[in-house]
Protein backbone atom coordinates (compact mmCIF):
# COMPACT_ATOMS: atom_id res chain seq x y z
CA UNK A 1 0.00 0.00 0.00
CA UNK A 2 1.38 3.27 -0.81
CA UNK A 3 2.36 6.32 1.46
CA UNK A 4 -1.38 8.51 2.22
CA UNK A 5 -1.10 12.03 0.37
CA UNK A 6 -3.34 13.44 3.03
CA UNK A 7 -4.03 12.74 6.70
CA UNK A 8 -7.20 14.51 7.15
CA UNK A 9 -8.57 16.39 10.09
CA UNK A 10 -12.50 15.94 9.98
CA UNK A 11 -15.61 17.11 11.64
CA UNK A 12 -18.15 15.15 11.54
CA UNK A 13 -21.42 15.88 13.20
CA UNK A 14 -25.11 14.31 13.61
CA UNK A 15 -27.77 14.76 16.16
CA UNK A 16 -27.32 11.87 17.81
CA UNK A 17 -23.81 9.29 18.32
CA UNK A 18 -22.94 5.99 19.95
CA UNK A 19 -23.93 4.21 21.70
CA UNK A 20 -27.53 6.03 20.79
CA UNK A 21 -28.75 3.30 17.85
CA UNK A 22 -30.55 4.62 15.27
CA UNK A 23 -29.90 4.74 11.21
CA UNK A 24 -28.10 8.26 11.22
CA UNK A 25 -25.91 6.93 14.16
CA UNK A 26 -24.43 3.80 12.19
CA UNK A 27 -24.22 5.93 9.15
CA UNK A 28 -21.75 7.87 10.77
CA UNK A 29 -20.67 5.67 12.81
CA UNK A 30 -19.60 3.45 10.12
CA UNK A 31 -17.66 6.15 8.14
CA UNK A 32 -16.02 7.80 11.35
CA UNK A 33 -14.23 4.23 12.63
CA UNK A 34 -13.14 3.33 8.74
CA UNK A 35 -11.65 7.09 8.71
CA UNK A 36 -9.96 6.61 11.57
CA UNK A 37 -8.60 3.36 11.26
CA UNK A 38 -7.57 4.60 8.04
CA UNK A 39 -5.03 7.13 10.12
CA UNK A 40 -7.15 10.30 9.46
CA UNK A 41 -8.14 12.12 12.53
CA UNK A 42 -11.69 12.14 13.11
CA UNK A 43 -13.68 14.06 15.86
CA UNK A 44 -17.82 14.04 16.34
CA UNK A 45 -20.01 16.90 17.55
CA UNK A 46 -23.25 15.27 18.79
CA UNK A 47 -25.92 15.30 21.79
CA UNK A 48 -24.78 14.55 25.55
CA UNK A 49 -26.25 11.96 26.24
CA UNK A 50 -26.13 10.63 29.94
CA UNK A 51 -25.33 7.14 29.04
CA UNK A 52 -22.08 8.24 27.20
CA UNK A 53 -19.24 8.20 29.80
CA UNK A 54 -16.77 8.50 27.24
CA UNK A 55 -15.23 10.61 24.93
CA UNK A 56 -13.26 8.26 22.60
CA UNK A 57 -14.92 5.22 21.31
CA UNK A 58 -12.89 3.24 18.16
CA UNK A 59 -10.09 5.82 17.66
CA UNK A 60 -13.27 8.52 17.12
CA UNK A 61 -13.49 11.66 19.75
CA UNK A 62 -16.61 12.28 20.66
CA UNK A 63 -17.24 15.83 21.56
CA UNK A 64 -20.87 16.56 23.07
CA UNK A 65 -23.02 19.25 23.44
CA UNK A 66 -26.23 19.98 25.35
CA UNK A 67 -28.27 21.13 22.74
CA UNK A 68 -31.50 20.43 21.15
CA UNK A 69 -34.11 22.04 18.44
CA UNK A 70 -33.55 23.07 14.78
CA UNK A 71 -34.18 26.42 13.55
CA UNK A 72 -38.18 25.74 13.27
CA UNK A 73 -38.74 24.58 16.69
CA UNK A 74 -36.19 27.04 18.39
CA UNK A 75 -32.54 26.17 19.39
CA UNK A 76 -31.76 25.54 22.99
CA UNK A 77 -28.73 24.73 25.00
CA UNK A 78 -24.86 25.42 24.40
CA UNK A 79 -25.37 26.55 21.11
CA UNK A 80 -22.36 29.11 21.10
CA UNK A 81 -19.93 26.64 22.41
CA UNK A 82 -20.76 24.55 19.98
CA UNK A 83 -20.00 27.06 17.02
CA UNK A 84 -16.89 28.47 18.81
CA UNK A 85 -15.49 24.90 19.24
CA UNK A 86 -16.24 24.43 15.24
CA UNK A 87 -14.50 28.13 14.16
CA UNK A 88 -11.64 27.47 16.57
CA UNK A 89 -10.47 23.53 15.65
CA UNK A 90 -9.23 23.85 12.29
CA UNK A 91 -11.01 21.15 10.75
CA UNK A 92 -9.95 20.56 7.31
CA UNK A 93 -13.60 19.76 6.45
CA UNK A 94 -16.84 19.14 8.30
CA UNK A 95 -19.31 16.53 7.31
CA UNK A 96 -22.85 17.08 8.18
CA UNK A 97 -25.56 14.26 8.79
CA UNK A 98 -29.34 15.40 8.08
CA UNK A 99 -30.79 19.13 8.04
CA UNK A 100 -33.59 19.89 10.75
CA UNK A 101 -31.24 19.26 13.26
CA UNK A 102 -29.38 21.70 15.92
CA UNK A 103 -25.45 20.39 14.51
CA UNK A 104 -26.99 21.76 11.01
CA UNK A 105 -28.82 24.42 12.18
CA UNK A 106 -27.33 25.77 14.65
CA UNK A 107 -24.41 26.83 12.02
CA UNK A 108 -26.32 28.43 9.86
CA UNK A 109 -25.11 31.81 11.41
CA UNK A 110 -21.31 30.93 11.03
CA UNK A 111 -21.19 29.34 7.57
CA UNK A 112 -19.09 32.41 6.17
CA UNK A 113 -16.81 32.08 8.72
CA UNK A 114 -15.89 28.80 8.57
CA UNK A 115 -12.75 28.01 6.62
CA UNK A 116 -12.94 23.71 6.08
CA UNK A 117 -14.65 22.36 3.45
CA UNK A 118 -18.28 22.03 3.92
CA UNK A 119 -20.19 18.77 3.10
CA UNK A 120 -24.03 18.45 4.17
CA UNK A 121 -26.44 14.62 3.34
CA UNK A 122 -29.69 16.35 3.62
CA UNK A 123 -31.17 13.09 4.39
CA UNK A 124 -34.81 13.60 2.61
CA UNK A 125 -36.34 16.72 4.33
CA UNK A 126 -39.20 15.09 6.20
CA UNK A 127 -40.20 18.42 6.89
CA UNK A 128 -40.68 19.67 2.88
CA UNK A 129 -44.42 19.46 2.96
CA UNK A 130 -44.78 20.74 6.57
CA UNK A 131 -46.19 24.51 6.39
CA UNK A 132 -44.34 25.24 9.33
CA UNK A 133 -41.09 24.33 7.53
CA UNK A 134 -42.22 27.08 4.66
CA UNK A 135 -39.69 29.73 5.45
CA UNK A 136 -36.82 26.89 6.61
CA UNK A 137 -37.05 25.89 2.91
CA UNK A 138 -37.02 29.05 1.24
CA UNK A 139 -33.62 29.71 3.35
CA UNK A 140 -32.36 26.46 2.45
CA UNK A 141 -31.26 26.85 -1.15
CA UNK A 142 -29.13 29.68 -0.20
CA UNK A 143 -27.65 28.15 2.79
CA UNK A 144 -26.61 24.98 0.62
CA UNK A 145 -24.70 27.14 -1.77
CA UNK A 146 -22.49 27.78 1.13
CA UNK A 147 -21.57 24.01 1.24
CA UNK A 148 -18.58 22.75 -0.95
CA UNK A 149 -20.84 19.25 -1.69
CA UNK A 150 -23.95 17.62 -1.44
CA UNK A 151 -24.53 13.90 -0.62
CA UNK A 152 -27.51 12.55 -1.45
CA UNK A 153 -28.19 8.47 -1.43
CA UNK A 154 -30.73 8.23 -3.52
CA UNK A 155 -31.66 9.65 -7.00
CA UNK A 156 -35.91 9.58 -6.53
CA UNK A 157 -36.76 11.21 -3.67
CA UNK A 158 -37.28 14.72 -2.50
CA UNK A 159 -34.16 16.45 -1.23
CA UNK A 160 -32.63 15.41 -4.91
CA UNK A 161 -35.86 16.68 -6.64
CA UNK A 162 -35.37 19.63 -4.23
CA UNK A 163 -31.35 20.63 -5.05
CA UNK A 164 -32.53 20.05 -8.78
CA UNK A 165 -35.33 22.65 -8.60
CA UNK A 166 -32.94 24.90 -6.68
CA UNK A 167 -30.03 24.31 -9.77
CA UNK A 168 -28.08 22.97 -6.94
CA UNK A 169 -25.52 21.05 -9.02
CA UNK A 170 -22.13 20.24 -6.89
CA UNK A 171 -23.73 16.69 -5.45
CA UNK A 172 -22.73 13.48 -5.49
CA UNK A 173 -25.15 10.24 -5.32
CA UNK A 174 -23.59 7.82 -2.88
CA UNK A 175 -26.36 4.52 -1.49
CA UNK A 176 -26.03 3.43 1.96
CA UNK A 177 -25.14 -0.34 2.83
CA UNK A 178 -24.29 -2.63 5.50
CA UNK A 179 -21.38 -3.87 7.02
CA UNK A 180 -21.26 -7.41 5.71
CA UNK A 181 -18.35 -8.47 8.12
CA UNK A 182 -21.31 -8.55 10.54
CA UNK A 183 -23.60 -10.82 8.39
CA UNK A 184 -20.75 -13.14 7.89
CA UNK A 185 -21.38 -15.19 10.64
CA UNK A 186 -22.78 -18.69 10.44
CA UNK A 187 -26.76 -18.79 11.30
CA UNK A 188 -26.88 -19.88 14.68
CA UNK A 189 -29.46 -23.09 14.91
CA UNK A 190 -30.18 -22.42 18.70
CA UNK A 191 -31.56 -19.46 18.27
CA UNK A 192 -35.45 -20.39 17.56
CA UNK A 193 -34.36 -22.68 21.23
CA UNK A 194 -33.66 -19.12 22.86
CA UNK A 195 -36.40 -17.31 21.44
CA UNK A 196 -39.43 -20.03 22.19
CA UNK A 197 -40.00 -20.41 18.35
CA UNK A 198 -40.73 -24.02 16.83
CA UNK A 199 -38.38 -24.88 14.30
CA UNK A 200 -40.26 -25.08 11.31
CA UNK A 201 -42.35 -21.90 12.44
CA UNK A 202 -42.08 -19.44 9.95
CA UNK A 203 -40.48 -15.94 11.27
CA UNK A 204 -41.52 -12.59 10.07
CA UNK A 205 -38.93 -9.74 11.51
CA UNK A 206 -38.75 -5.92 11.14
CA UNK A 207 -36.36 -3.60 13.31
CA UNK A 208 -36.80 0.21 14.07
CA UNK A 209 -37.13 2.46 17.28
CA UNK A 210 -40.71 2.44 18.52
CA UNK A 211 -41.45 6.47 17.95
CA UNK A 212 -44.82 5.60 16.29
CA UNK A 213 -43.85 6.01 13.16
CA UNK A 214 -42.01 3.43 12.13
CA UNK A 215 -44.76 1.14 11.26
CA UNK A 216 -44.82 -1.46 14.13
CA UNK A 217 -48.57 -1.02 14.50
CA UNK A 218 -49.55 -1.84 10.77
CA UNK A 219 -47.32 -4.58 10.75
CA UNK A 220 -48.68 -5.99 13.75
CA UNK A 221 -52.36 -5.56 12.48
CA UNK A 222 -51.07 -7.19 9.24
CA UNK A 223 -49.97 -10.41 11.39
CA UNK A 224 -53.24 -10.33 12.91
CA UNK A 225 -54.72 -10.97 9.73
CA UNK A 226 -52.19 -13.44 8.93
CA UNK A 227 -52.84 -15.27 11.66
CA UNK A 228 -56.36 -15.73 10.81
CA UNK A 229 -55.00 -17.74 7.27
CA UNK A 230 -51.09 -19.09 8.48
CA UNK A 231 -50.53 -21.57 11.43
CA UNK A 232 -47.57 -21.78 12.71
CA UNK A 233 -45.40 -18.12 12.57
CA UNK A 234 -43.87 -16.01 14.49
CA UNK A 235 -43.15 -12.50 14.51
CA UNK A 236 -40.21 -10.27 15.82
CA UNK A 237 -40.62 -6.68 16.34
CA UNK A 238 -37.30 -5.76 17.21
CA UNK A 239 -36.92 -1.92 18.67
CA UNK A 240 -35.65 0.55 21.03
CA UNK A 241 -36.97 3.64 22.54
CA UNK A 242 -35.92 7.17 21.83
CA UNK A 243 -36.39 9.23 24.79
CA UNK A 244 -37.50 12.65 24.23
CA UNK A 245 -34.43 15.48 23.95
CA UNK A 246 -34.56 18.74 25.65
CA UNK A 247 -31.63 20.90 26.96
CA UNK A 248 -34.12 23.16 29.56
CA UNK A 249 -33.14 23.99 32.83
CA UNK A 250 -35.87 26.45 33.78
CA UNK A 251 -39.26 26.94 33.00
CA UNK A 252 -39.20 28.91 30.71
CA UNK A 253 -36.88 26.88 28.74
CA UNK A 254 -39.24 24.13 29.09
CA UNK A 255 -41.75 26.10 27.93
CA UNK A 256 -39.97 27.19 24.77
CA UNK A 257 -38.91 23.66 23.77
CA UNK A 258 -43.06 22.67 24.28
CA UNK A 259 -43.72 25.84 22.15
CA UNK A 260 -41.52 24.91 19.83
CA UNK A 261 -42.48 21.13 19.45
CA UNK A 262 -45.85 22.50 19.16
CA UNK A 263 -45.03 24.26 15.89
CA UNK A 264 -44.07 21.18 13.75
CA UNK A 265 -46.18 18.66 15.71
CA UNK A 266 -50.00 21.04 16.70
CA UNK A 267 -50.93 21.66 20.00
CA UNK A 268 -53.17 18.58 19.72
CA UNK A 269 -50.50 16.28 19.51
CA UNK A 270 -48.45 18.34 21.46
CA UNK A 271 -50.59 17.34 24.58
CA UNK A 272 -51.05 13.59 23.81
CA UNK A 273 -47.59 13.54 24.18
CA UNK A 274 -47.21 15.40 27.47
CA UNK A 275 -50.24 13.38 29.04
CA UNK A 276 -48.68 10.05 27.60
CA UNK A 277 -45.18 10.69 29.22
CA UNK A 278 -46.83 11.73 32.42
CA UNK A 279 -48.96 8.95 32.48
CA UNK A 280 -45.74 6.54 31.58
CA UNK A 281 -44.13 7.76 34.86
CA UNK A 282 -47.14 5.57 36.43
CA UNK A 283 -46.54 2.62 34.03
CA UNK A 284 -50.27 3.59 32.18
CA UNK A 285 -49.83 2.38 28.67
CA UNK A 286 -51.08 4.74 26.39
CA UNK A 287 -51.42 5.78 22.17
CA UNK A 288 -48.78 2.94 20.59
CA UNK A 289 -48.24 0.63 23.53
CA UNK A 290 -52.34 0.40 24.56
CA UNK A 291 -53.32 -0.57 20.70
CA UNK A 292 -50.67 -2.87 20.58
CA UNK A 293 -51.54 -3.96 22.91
CA UNK A 294 -55.04 -4.67 22.57
CA UNK A 295 -54.12 -6.57 18.67
CA UNK A 296 -51.73 -8.70 20.83
CA UNK A 297 -54.53 -9.67 23.05
CA UNK A 298 -56.77 -10.50 20.23
CA UNK A 299 -53.37 -12.62 17.81
CA UNK A 300 -53.04 -14.55 21.45
CA UNK A 301 -56.89 -15.57 21.71
CA UNK A 302 -56.20 -17.35 18.79
CA UNK A 303 -54.30 -20.38 20.21
CA UNK A 304 -55.58 -23.00 17.71
CA UNK A 305 -52.81 -21.16 15.28
CA UNK A 306 -50.04 -21.81 17.31
CA UNK A 307 -48.91 -18.14 16.21
CA UNK A 308 -46.57 -15.55 18.38
CA UNK A 309 -45.54 -12.20 18.46
CA UNK A 310 -42.16 -10.89 19.77
CA UNK A 311 -41.64 -7.14 21.29
CA UNK A 312 -37.88 -7.37 21.65
CA UNK A 313 -34.53 -4.95 21.86
CA UNK A 314 -31.94 -7.19 20.38
CA UNK A 315 -28.25 -6.86 21.28
CA UNK A 316 -26.53 -6.17 18.33
CA UNK A 317 -25.01 -10.14 17.54
CA UNK A 318 -28.65 -11.99 18.42
CA UNK A 319 -30.48 -9.19 16.16
CA UNK A 320 -27.86 -10.29 13.41
CA UNK A 321 -29.17 -13.88 14.14
CA UNK A 322 -32.65 -12.70 14.02
CA UNK A 323 -31.80 -11.58 10.16
CA UNK A 324 -29.91 -14.70 9.60
CA UNK A 325 -32.85 -17.08 10.89
CA UNK A 326 -35.86 -15.07 9.67
CA UNK A 327 -38.21 -16.00 6.66
CA UNK A 328 -39.03 -12.49 5.38
CA UNK A 329 -38.38 -9.01 6.71
CA UNK A 330 -40.97 -6.65 6.71
CA UNK A 331 -40.93 -2.33 6.57
CA UNK A 332 -43.71 -0.04 7.25
CA UNK A 333 -42.80 3.00 8.34
CA UNK A 334 -44.27 6.07 7.76
CA UNK A 335 -41.22 8.26 7.15
CA UNK A 336 -37.82 7.47 5.82
CA UNK A 337 -35.18 8.56 3.83
CA UNK A 338 -32.79 5.38 3.09
CA UNK A 339 -33.53 2.68 5.51
CA UNK A 340 -30.70 1.07 6.54
CA UNK A 341 -32.50 -2.03 7.44
CA UNK A 342 -33.56 -2.95 3.54
CA UNK A 343 -29.83 -3.29 3.10
CA UNK A 344 -28.55 -5.35 6.15
CA UNK A 345 -31.40 -7.68 5.08
CA UNK A 346 -30.07 -7.96 1.55
CA UNK A 347 -26.89 -8.54 3.59
CA UNK A 348 -28.08 -11.51 5.76
CA UNK A 349 -30.01 -12.73 2.52
CA UNK A 350 -33.54 -12.35 4.12
CA UNK A 351 -35.74 -11.31 1.26
CA UNK A 352 -37.84 -8.03 2.32
CA UNK A 353 -41.44 -6.60 1.66
CA UNK A 354 -40.89 -2.69 1.65
CA UNK A 355 -43.76 -0.43 1.56
CA UNK A 356 -42.76 2.82 -1.03
CA UNK A 357 -41.09 4.61 1.72
CA UNK A 358 -38.18 6.84 1.11
CA UNK A 359 -36.21 5.35 -1.68
CA UNK A 360 -37.26 1.97 -0.82
CA UNK A 361 -38.26 1.38 -4.44
CA UNK A 362 -34.75 2.40 -5.57
CA UNK A 363 -33.03 0.00 -3.22
CA UNK A 364 -35.51 -2.85 -4.24
CA UNK A 365 -34.26 -2.15 -7.93
CA UNK A 366 -30.51 -1.61 -7.09
CA UNK A 367 -30.70 -5.00 -4.71
CA UNK A 368 -33.04 -7.15 -6.67
CA UNK A 369 -33.40 -7.83 -2.74
CA UNK A 370 -37.32 -7.53 -2.27
CA UNK A 371 -41.02 -6.28 -3.30
CA UNK A 372 -42.89 -3.04 -2.72
CA UNK A 373 -46.28 -3.30 -1.10
CA UNK A 374 -48.48 -0.59 -2.56
CA UNK A 375 -49.38 2.27 0.21
CA UNK A 376 -50.76 6.11 -0.14
CA UNK A 377 -48.81 8.83 1.18
CA UNK A 378 -50.55 11.83 3.15
CA UNK A 379 -50.76 15.60 2.23
CA UNK A 380 -47.94 15.64 4.76
CA UNK A 381 -45.82 12.76 3.06
CA UNK A 382 -46.19 10.59 5.63
CA UNK A 383 -47.09 6.56 4.12
CA UNK A 384 -49.55 4.74 5.77
CA UNK A 385 -50.26 0.86 4.15
CA UNK A 386 -53.15 -1.07 4.50
CA UNK A 387 -52.53 -3.99 6.68
CA UNK A 388 -54.88 -6.24 4.89
CA UNK A 389 -52.97 -5.30 1.72
CA UNK A 390 -49.61 -5.92 3.22
CA UNK A 391 -50.69 -9.27 5.19
CA UNK A 392 -51.44 -10.13 1.16
CA UNK A 393 -48.27 -9.37 0.23
CA UNK A 394 -46.81 -11.26 3.03
CA UNK A 395 -48.57 -14.09 2.78
CA UNK A 396 -48.04 -14.28 -1.05
CA UNK A 397 -44.44 -14.32 -0.80
CA UNK A 398 -44.35 -16.69 2.08
CA UNK A 399 -46.13 -19.14 0.05
CA UNK A 400 -43.29 -18.84 -2.69
CA UNK A 401 -40.35 -20.46 -2.10
CA UNK A 402 -38.64 -19.87 -5.17
CA UNK A 403 -39.39 -16.17 -5.19
CA UNK A 404 -37.92 -16.09 -1.54
CA UNK A 405 -34.34 -18.23 -2.77
CA UNK A 406 -34.05 -15.34 -5.92
CA UNK A 407 -34.69 -12.58 -3.64
CA UNK A 408 -32.28 -13.68 -1.13
CA UNK A 409 -29.82 -14.58 -3.78
CA UNK A 410 -30.01 -11.06 -5.45
CA UNK A 411 -30.03 -9.29 -2.20
CA UNK A 412 -27.09 -10.96 -0.88
CA UNK A 413 -25.19 -10.82 -4.38
CA UNK A 414 -25.65 -7.09 -4.60
CA UNK A 415 -24.62 -6.46 -0.28
CA UNK A 416 -21.56 -8.04 -1.14
CA UNK A 417 -20.64 -6.25 -4.61
CA UNK A 418 -21.70 -3.17 -4.02
CA UNK A 419 -24.08 -2.02 -1.26
CA UNK A 420 -21.61 -2.32 1.73
CA UNK A 421 -19.28 0.00 4.25
CA UNK A 422 -16.13 -1.07 2.53
CA UNK A 423 -16.43 -0.05 -0.84
CA UNK A 424 -18.79 2.85 -0.22
CA UNK A 425 -16.45 4.46 2.40
CA UNK A 426 -13.65 4.58 -0.52
CA UNK A 427 -16.16 6.69 -2.43
CA UNK A 428 -16.33 9.40 0.43
CA UNK A 429 -12.68 8.78 1.53
CA UNK A 430 -12.25 9.57 -2.48
CA UNK A 431 -14.50 12.93 -2.04
CA UNK A 432 -13.40 13.98 0.88
CA UNK A 433 -9.30 14.16 -0.09
CA UNK A 434 -10.57 15.37 -3.39
CA UNK A 435 -12.40 18.48 -2.01
CA UNK A 436 -9.24 19.11 0.58
CA UNK A 437 -6.74 18.72 -2.22
CA UNK A 438 -8.33 21.50 -4.67
CA UNK A 439 -8.31 23.76 -1.83
CA UNK A 440 -4.76 23.23 -0.71
CA UNK A 441 -4.07 23.66 -4.57
CA UNK A 442 -6.11 27.15 -4.36
CA UNK A 443 -3.52 28.41 -1.42
CA UNK A 444 -0.49 27.42 -3.37
CA UNK A 445 -0.89 28.63 -6.69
Amino acid sequence: MGKRKYTMKLLLCAEFYYPSIGGVQEVVRQLAERFAHQGHDISIATTALKNRNFNSWNQVNIFSFSISGNNVRGLQGELSQYQNFVLSSKFDLIFIYAAQQWTFDGLWPILDQIKAKKIIVPCGYSGLQDPAYKDYFKQLPDILRKFDHIIYHAEQYRDFFFGQQNHLDHFSIIPNGADITEFSVATDQTFRQRMDIPENAKIIMTVGTFTGTKGHLEILSAFEIISKQLKNTSLILNGNTMPVQHTGKTISELWKYIAGYAKTNGWYITGKVIISTMLARFGVKTGLQLRIKKTLERINANKQADNKVIICNLPRQELIQAYLNADIFVFASNIEYSPLVLYEACAAGLPFISVPVGNAKEITVWTGGGEICPAPTDEKGYTRVNPEVLAAYIIDLLKNEQKLLDLSQAGKKASQESFNWDTLYKKYENLFISLIAHQVKNKTS
